[in-house]
């Protein structure tokens, strides 16, 4: 079968081993169902494959790709759930310690097949896409939990989005906008700002700027750039919901800022089955609908990664078959 795969890690460089043809069509072990992908998402997480994090070398070749939506033998059309928790595990998924995303262990979704366990596999609202359903496993997944979840907001408060065009940025918007948030955004050029005002942003600001006000809750995907802005932003009581450092992991603390106005630093990964659930209903009910910037064919998927190692992302990338 087709399938856009890490030939083997490359630290450095990882566009080198991106590799693309032909790979074996897979086994479906007791308890498990393949899924024809239709459209599949890419993520931070496939370049941090394509850099050997997360992964054993002994996993390589790996098929990329977290995300999918497709059919099933049946023609049930389904949304893919990555999080791959250990069947023994009772308690809340995200906590279980080998739990594992798609491309982690099991090969992934940028391929005509993919085979997960049965549960990972949730009915697709025949309002959204492919294309659409496909941006809702990782990035609106962790942004919906993020939200809804972590943060404690409630309508009519402000929240601060750092960042302004990543797939985790542009589902915090649109969803705060959805809930009734007064949604602030930060972007390093004018064309993201532009951007997230086209998505429902009520105002937007140069990155690390002077806001009117301290905001209620600032979301963190960027780390080190963006950090001692976050803080500076918040009102006392305030949180910060962090769920990625893209720019570095080793922020200053500033624990006397932290302790003095009694803020909040509250860590976010990913989401759970029910979360996933519950976000295709919103957008279901709502009609909100995730950015996507780029689409492209599967075969194209390189274009698509230079995309987003050069940071040219304006909402999420697709490919579709």
């Amino acid at each position: 079968m087709f399938a856009v795969y890490a030939a083997a890690p490359s630290p450095d460089d990882p566009l080198t081993t991106l590799s693309t043809g032909e790979r074996p069509e897979p086994e479906v072990p007791d308890g498990f169902v393949a899924v024809t992908v239709r459209a599949a998402s890419l993520n931070m997480h496939d370049l941090w494959t394509l850099r050997g994090v997360g992964i054993k070398a002994d996993q390589f070749p790996m098929i990329l790709g977290c995300d999918g939506a497709g059919v099933l033998a049946d023609g049930t059309e389904v949304v893919l759930h990555s999080v791959i928790g250990d069947p023994s595990w009772s308690g809340e998924e995200t906590l279980d310690p080998r739990r594992t995303l798609l491309t982690e262990k099991h090969q992934g979704t940028f391929a005509e097949t993919v085979v997960v366990p049965a549960r990972n596999v949730l009915p697709k609202p025949a309002a959204l896409s492919f294309a659409e359903a496909a941006c809702m496993g990782t990035a609106w997944l962790t942004a919906y939990r993020m939200l809804f979840v972590k943060s404690e907001l409630r309508p009519g408060q402000t929240m601060l989005v750092q960042g302004a065009s990543g797939g985790v940025s542009t589902a915090l918007i649109e969803l705060g906008k959805a809930a009734g948030m007064r949604v602030w955004v930060t972007g390093r050029t004018e064309e993201k700002r532009a951007l997230a005002s086209e998505l429902g942003a009520h105002q937007t600001f140069e990155s690390g700027a002077r806001l009117p006000e301290r905001v209620d809750a600032v979301f963190e995907t960027v780390g080190k750039a963006t950090w001692a802005h976050s803080m500076k932003a918040l009102k006392p009581g305030g949180v910060i919901v962090v769920s990625g450092a893209t720019s570095g992991p080793d922020p200053s603390a500033d624990l006397q800022r932290l302790f003095f106005l009694q803020l909040r630093v509250v860590g976010s990964t990913m989401g759970t089955r029910d979360e996933l659930a519950d976000l295709l209903r919103f957008c279901d009910l709502t009609g909100v609908r995730p950015r996507i910037g780029t689409q492209l064919p599967m075969e194209q998927a390189r274009t698509g990664f230079e995309r987003m190692l050069a940071g040219d992302t304006a909402g999420k990338i697709v490919f579709t078959r």
